[in-house]
């Protein structure tokens, strides 16, 4: 009789977690889609012109190493004006922002970031002629960073 309640209390225990899981996922797919939106003013940006350069399987995710390129030119009238990075399951949806202007040279981003589990990044380039241009990637986390315990 005791192994039976163990049994089932491991069953609706794990399938409890399964679920929130499932929700917490789809929070966080929701979440970094409203970052996007805010970043953009509501525009959807095309898929396009925009690379992310980062490893598909990460050891730690305490120092990630990124690079973002824009395939624009960098002149007077038509250059890259701003780069947002985006992600699903850190803690803070929006990691950074960048403006750039004609005299930046190239509109190539190299950084390092924090990750805190597997997760979608979303890179999105805003164009000096308003529009607005973005790729994702999915990484691979071994070992997570910057968990946030409730």
């Amino acid at each position: 009789m005791k192994r039976r309640i163990v049994l089932l209390s491991t069953a609706q225990a794990f399938a409890a977690c399964l679920l929130s899981s499932r929700a917490w996922a789809q929070q966080s797919e929701a979440t970094m889609q409203q970052a996007i939106a805010k970043f953009t003013g509501g525009i959807t940006p095309q898929i396009g012109k925009v690379q992310i350069g980062i490893s598909q399987l990460v050891d730690n995710g305490n120092a990630v190493p990124i690079d973002i390129t824009v395939d624009h030119p960098q002149e007077r009238d038509r250059f890259v004006r701003r780069i947002g990075l985006f992600n699903e399951k850190n803690p803070q949806p929006d990691v950074a922002e960048f403006d750039l202007s004609a005299a930046s040279g190239s509109a190539q981003i190299s950084t390092r970031i924090r990750l805190a589990t597997t997760q979608k990044l979303t890179a999105v380039a805003q164009l000096s002629d308003g529009s607005f241009w973005m790729q994702s990637a999915d990484v691979i986390v071994t070992l997570a960073a910057c968990i946030e315990v409730e």
